[in-house]
């Protein structure tokens, strides 16, 4: 059985199941409630019930008061609903909403996308979840003090792992270290999230991506996060690489593009003589330009090497960007 649940102050409304908490629900839908530890625990999720019943299936939440309850205030990520609800909650808007953390994690996962990027999943403590928003990045903490960012490619619904695309980099010590020694069960520690590379879901205009290499990861979370939040307006993903076998999840992409009437996405090489798909070549900024000579009416999130978002941040306003409407996340690489 599925019920209403409508959020004040915002108005936004979503559904949830029966068996499925309001938090999940809500998270599933794109709407991003405030949580902790997604646990009972901490207490970072909890609301009013202003209309409506809750019940909890299992025990009621360490982090609810009897104060709480007498006031009618719930434990969202542990509260399941038995009737149509209003509820009154904090929702995440901008990264000043959500705490940074410093938190253990394991490698549940190693994969090689190609040649020369590793995808990576972490998981953290059975009590602990990162709230982040979706383009985001967050740090390892190396033991010598070093810190390597790298932006998180999954939508925040999906929070069970935190999923990286790490490119192996000439002379990089960390790198080499993910791609020569590092083992499933490893324990890091992390830092995060970071960053205001994410997307500015009360704008209209239609959204251009720009991605260069394994930018593709934070613009990969961004899009999954649109799809679930039901976000409809124009997108249109350009992943500029050197040659086909740098688009390491062109499948996935194209999979939008084929799936999605409001999805457009365009590959462009950079080297011509690896073609034999006959994509668009050349520098990625300037297929958007060919593309789109007027950009008066739209935004454009740049993700990947400083160079391609600094030449994107050069170029467009000549065709009528506001650099306002220009979203980056440059990849800038430490050396050892």
């Amino acid at each position: 059985m599925s019920f209403s649940v409508k959020i004040e102050p915002s108005g936004h409304t979503f559904t949830v199941e029966s068996a499925e908490s309001i938090l999940d629900a809500a998270l599933r839908q794109g709407i991003n409630l405030s949580y902790g530890c997604r646990d009972g625990a901490c207490g970072a999720c909890l609301g009013k019930v202003i209309s409506g019943e809750v019940v909890y299936p299992d025990e009621q939440p360490v982090a609810l008061t009897e104060t709480d309850k007498a006031q009618g205030k719930a434990i969202f990520c542990q509260a399941h609903a038995q009737k149509d609800l209003v509820i009154e909650s904090h929702e995440v808007e901008i990264e000043a909403d959500i705490p940074v953390k410093t938190l253990p994690c394991r490698v549940n996962e190693l994969k090689r996308l190609n040649h020369d990027v590793m995808l990576i999943k972490l998981t953290l403590p059975a009590t602990e979840r990162m709230q982040f928003l979706a383009g985001q990045y967050i740090d390892f903490l190396l033991k010598d003090g070093r810190h390597r960012s790298f932006s998180l490619a999954n939508a925040p619904h999906v929070d069970e792992e935190l999923e990286l695309h790490i490119r192996h980099i000439d002379d990089g010590n960390f790198t080499s270290e993910v791609f020569d020694n590092m083992k499933v069960k490893d324990l890091m520690r992390i830092e995060g999230p970071y960053g205001q590379f994410f997307l500015r879901e009360e704008s209209t205009r239609p959204a251009i991506f720009m991605a260069g290499g394994t930018g593709f990861a934070p613009i990969k979370g961004i899009i999954e996060h649109a799809l679930a939040a039901d976000i409809q307006r124009p997108f249109h993903i350009y992943w500029g690489v050197r040659s086909t076998e740098d688009l390491y999840m062109h499948e996935l992409a194209q999979q939008w593009a084929d799936t999605y009437d409001h999805i457009d996405y365009t590959p462009v090489l950079s080297d011509p003589s690896d073609n034999p798909d006959s994509f668009r070549t050349g520098y990625v900024h300037d297929a958007i330009i060919a593309d789109y000579p007027d950009l008066s009416t739209y935004e454009i999130y740049a993700a990947g090497p400083p160079a391609m978002v600094y030449a994107g941040r050069d170029a467009f306003p000549a065709h009528n960007l506001d650099l306002e409407h220009y979203f980056s996340d440059a990849f800038e690489f430490n050396k050892d």
